[in-house]
Parts: C-alpha cells; structure tokens; sequence
C-alpha cells in the first residue's frame, strides 16, 4: 500500500539476484537508491519505481538491464548472464540530496556514487560514469547539518579531489577536453599538488570556459596548458617536459608519465645519421 516512488525520492528495497541455474548471486536486506542515479542495474531502476511499498515483485532481466556484457566479478556474474531479481520494497522517502545531512551521510552517499561511477567507467559507459561522480560530487557539496570535524573535513577534501579527477578522465574519454581541464582545475584549487591532477592538465587542451562547469568549479588561476603532444607539434618541448617533470616529482613511481617522458625524449632525440 501507499503511493509509488516519484522521480527524486529515495527507495529502500530487500533485493535477492539469482542466475538462471539458481546460483544466488546477489543478497541486500537493505539496498538504498535513489531511482534514475545510476547506483544500481538497469532492472531495477526501471523495475522499483512501479512497485507500492510492501510490494514483492520478480523481475527477469536480460543482461544489458543486468550487469551487461562483461557480467562483474563483485558479484559473481558470468558475461551476458540474465538475472531473476526478487525485490521487495521496503520504504519510500524524500530523497537526501537538498536536504541538510551529517557529515557522516555526505562521505556515505559520495563513496557509494563514486563507486557505482567506476563501475560504469570500468564497462566503457562513461556518460553514466560522468553522471555518478557528478552526483557524487553534489552529495559532498551538499548542505551540512552540522560542521565536520577535522578527520571528516580531511576525508570530504579526498573524496572530492578524487571524484574531479575520475570525472576528468571520463571527460577526456568523452572527448570534451574543455570540461577536463574544469575538472582538473577544481581539483588542483582543493589540492595545488596532486600529481594525478597535474598530469592530466597537461594532457588536455587550452582553457576555456566549459559548456557544463562542475560542482565548485571557478575561474581558474592556473595559466592554460596544452598537451605534450600538442606542444610538441609547436615546437614547444621545453614547455611539455616541465609540465610532465612536475607532475613526476609528486609521484615519482608513475609509469604513465614515464612514458610520457620517454616519447617526449624520443621526438626531441636527432636523428641519427648513417
């Protein structure tokens, strides 16, 4: 009984997943979403929002509504492998995004879509990687109920650094190297000397003003850089090697720009004369 879920409000569901040899693949007592954010397979977000509370519903899923072609490894779900879902909806809520949280909730909500986002970027699907981190984002920028202490200040500083960046290489996946470059600048005002940050900013193209700015992204201090590729087509190698020799000095280990280094020495070396 009750009404069904409206687009925006948060669901709790009991969710069982099982193979079609029987095989139970999937068990939550209590599984939290919020309908049409992308945290959860397709067959259920299409599935929970026509569902009243204390509803038990079965659904079949084909595998592109399930975990698609690859399956997953957490859980364990073989490729192209279709799913029967046993669900039960538990409760219907306001959803938590405009509301003021603690900052305890805040760190839950942007781990949990910055996960799901990585499970996206991991299939190839980065517009649905793009949406999570970008609600992800906002769940961490979200209005508090009461200040953060400083262990939880510090963790909401990594989250945040860590989501501008996932959301930056999904940009470029994307192609948009305007709004990579946003993102990057977002997460080198948060941190001046994050290394990944660093690296991709010079990975992407000059600043301009993206179409789509991030959450808390602002005019940047930083002067614009171009990539190293673009740089050396301009003659300009001495201006990509500071820019990736930088970028090593905070992660020394880095094998990308190692290598970014070494075909940069590679087009600078003359040829050699027979």
């Amino acid at each position: 009984g009750g009404p069904r879920p409206l687009p925006g409000q948060e669901v709790s569901v009991k969710v069982l997943g099982a193979l079609e040899d029987g095989g139970l693949v999937e068990r939550d007592p209590r599984l939290i979403f919020v309908p049409g954010h992308g945290d959860v397979v397709q067959a259920l977000e299409l599935g929970v929002p026509t569902m009243q509370p204390g509803e038990v519903s079965f659904f079949l899923a084909a595998f592109p509504y399930a975990y698609g072609r690859p399956g997953s490894r957490e859980p364990d779900v073989p490729p192209e492998a279709p799913l029967l879902f046993e669900v039960t909806l538990l409760e219907v809520r306001d959803g938590p995004d405009p509301q003021p949280l603690p900052p305890a909730v805040r760190l839950r909500l942007g781990s949990q879509r910055r996960e799901r986002g990585n499970f996206h970027f991991a299939r190839g699907d980065f517009a649905a990687a793009l949406r999570s981190y970008r609600l992800s984002l906002r769940a961490l920028d979200g209005p508090a109920a009461a200040p953060p202490g400083p262990e939880e200040e510090e963790e909401l500083r990594e989250q945040r650094v860590k989501c501008l960046n996932n959301c930056a290489a999904a940009e470029l996946k994307l192609g948009r190297a305007e709004e990579a470059l946003a993102a990057c600048e977002a997460a080198l005002r948060i941190c001046p000397d994050n290394g990944r940050a660093l690296l991709r900013r010079g990975q992407v193209g000059p600043a301009s003003p993206p179409t789509a700015p991030l959450p808390s992204a602002r005019p940047s201090s930083h002067p614009p850089l171009l990539s190293p590729q673009l740089l050396a087509e301009q003659g300009r190698d001495a201006e990509a090697a500071l820019v990736l020799k930088r970028a090593l000095e905070l992660d020394p280990a880095s094998k990308v720009i190692h290598t970014e280094l070494s075909r940069l020495a590679k087009r600078q070396s003359p040829p050699s004369s027979s």
